[in-house]
């Protein structure tokens, strides 16, 4: 018989780095088996090789965790109404905590991670008192979710851990932020953009905001490390290549990737070849390649 597979606690206790997957809302909608403004989890059934092949390019790209695609995957979402006044993201901390406390009966692990900003939830609960109010309902790993970019989020979580530092509580921490540049978002995120959801492309975020994104939140404390909406298999591959010390190996498809450029070595082009080497790729700023394009956006909520 093979050996009992680890639960996501018991590698966390370990002191294990968990790489997460990314989002599956986004990357179906583009391939065409989600309808944007219903983001409703059909595929699953009607296309369920879909759902399973891009469950298998994050594996293949260094996930440990592949997670389930039902989101708005409830009754009322589910009528393809049209209604999207019931968000279904915790943005309230009392909404989660009512969510731990029943999921905490079932007596299973719990990872709770909320829809907030550094600013905290949307009853200006702080970032801090949220992390403490979940772990004292009972979840055993806290952490954010979606909304609003990479660097935001490290800095929300800092926050939540220094909140149960303060208060003498444990628990893990964990990470999924959104694979676009937000910086100009606050409470309400990316959804508040004009560029939401069909023109955040320029918005993306390259493989090496993924491996300074990946260092930061190992740096912050933070061993549960994935990503959500805009998050592809190539960036979840830039969490692992980044955490491969840490981890202990590469990712499968690391074997079609040369770290930090070093496969450009073989180009044709003497330019190209020259960029091959990690301090080009980590000191470059990419250019939109949009004449007119604004370095900002003024969000919908402002």
């Amino acid at each position: 018989m093979g050996s009992k597979r680890k639960g996501i606690l018991e590698r966390l206790d370990a002191g294990e780095v968990v790489v997460g997957d990314g989002g599956y809302v986004m990357q179906l909608e583009r391939r065409g088996y989600v309808k944007a403004g219903h983001w409703t989890p059909e595929a699953a059934v009607e296309h369920p090789e879909a759902v399973r092949q891009l469950h298998r390019e994050f594996l293949r790209a260094g996930a440990n965790v592949i997670q389930t695609f039902t989101f708005y995957c409830s009754e009322d979402k589910l009528e393809i109404s049209g209604n999207v006044k019931g968000i279904t993201f915790f943005e309230h901390v009392e909404e989660a905590v009512w969510a731990v406390e029943v999921l905490k009966t079932s007596g299973k692990t719990i990872g709770a991670t909320l829809c907030i900003s550094p600013h905290g939830d949307m009853d200006a609960v702080p970032p801090g008192e949220c992390a403490v109010r979940l772990v004292k309902a009972g979840a055993d790993i806290v952490g954010i979710n979606c909304h609003l970019d990479p660097l935001t989020c490290i800095r929300t979580v800092k926050l939540m851990k220094a909140g149960l530092d303060k208060a003498g509580l444990k628990a893990h921490l964990m990470i999924q932020p959104l694979g676009f540049h937000t910086p100009e978002c606050n409470l309400g995120g990316y959804v508040s953009l004009p560029e939401f959801p069909f023109a955040l492309e320029t918005r993306a975020m390259t493989r090496w905001d993924m491996q300074k994104y990946a260092r930061e939140a190992y740096n912050a404390g933070i061993r549960y490390i994935g990503g959500c909406c805009g998050f592809e298999a190539y960036h979840i591959r830039a969490i692992a290549e980044e955490l491969a010390a840490e981890r202990g190996f590469l990712p499968p498809a690391s074997e079609k990737h040369g770290l930090w450029g070093a496969a450009l070595e073989m180009h044709t082009k003497p330019w190209v070849r020259a960029r091959a080497r990690r301090e080009y790729w980590e000191n470059l700023l990419p250019a939109s390649g949009r004449p007119k394009c604004p370095s900002m956006a003024t969000p919908a909520d402002e």
